[in-house]
């Protein structure tokens, strides 16, 4: 007589096939929806940056001085900032895709930070310049100044709390090498950020 068969254990979920991580037909990586949001943003910027620049092409001699005010050392250091928490956030989605859930913790967490620390510099930023009497109504320059690297500022904000939330679902083991659409939208998001920043800091901060 046969012995009976016996269960196998359950394969932990990053070691599960890969079965339903195939790309659907047309739908690009982090979903169709992400995509409209990063291309809605671009433009929108675009167009922030375009009236930013004809405006400064009627009135040099303000911008010239507004920009004088501006700090490029922090600027340069948010700028490392943002690219340091994208590489991170490239390794994590790496490793997660690998299966390695717990490195990908990790990886997550420092791009959250990194975005938590450029969020400190830019108010730091923006604490000097207000103690000094620039705010929004303060010039031409000024005004944009604030509504472009405000708006980009509340971007990262938003950035930050999802990547929080993924951080947490992935301790809580929500996301894994087969489930990780929400985890790679969030990443999409936050390369977008600092897309953005890389076009708008030289136009704001170093074009002459």
């Amino acid at each position: 007589m046969s012995a009976p068969f016996e269960s196998k254990p359950a394969l932990p979920r990053d070691d599960a096939p890969e079965t339903d991580s195939k790309p659907k037909l047309f739908e690009p990586p982090g979903g169709i929806l992400v995509w409209l949001i990063v291309w809605v943003e671009l433009l929108t910027f675009s167009l922030g940056m375009g009236v930013f620049l004809i405006q400064k092409n009627h009135d040099p001699e303000v911008f010239r001085n507004g920009q004088a005010e501006l700090s490029r050392t922090l600027a340069f250091l948010n700028t490392m900032v943002l690219l340091t928490g994208g590489w991170w956030m490239a390794n994590a989605m790496a490793v997660l895709k690998a299966g390695h859930s717990a490195r990908a913790i990790r990886w997550l967490a420092g791009s959250t930070l990194a975005g938590v620390v450029f969020l400190i510099l830019k108010g730091i930023e923006y604490a000097t310049k207000l103690s000094r009497g620039y705010d929004l109504h303060h010039d031409a320059f000024f005004s944009l100044y604030w509504m472009l690297t405000g708006f980009h500022f509340l971007h990262v904000l938003v950035a930050v709390v999802l990547l929080a939330v993924m951080w947490r679902g992935l301790c809580q083991g929500k996301y894994t090498q087969v489930s990780h659409e929400d985890v790679e939208s969030t990443g999409i998001f936050w390369h977008m950020c600092d897309l953005i920043w890389l076009l708008l800091m030289p136009v704001v901060y170093l074009l002459p």
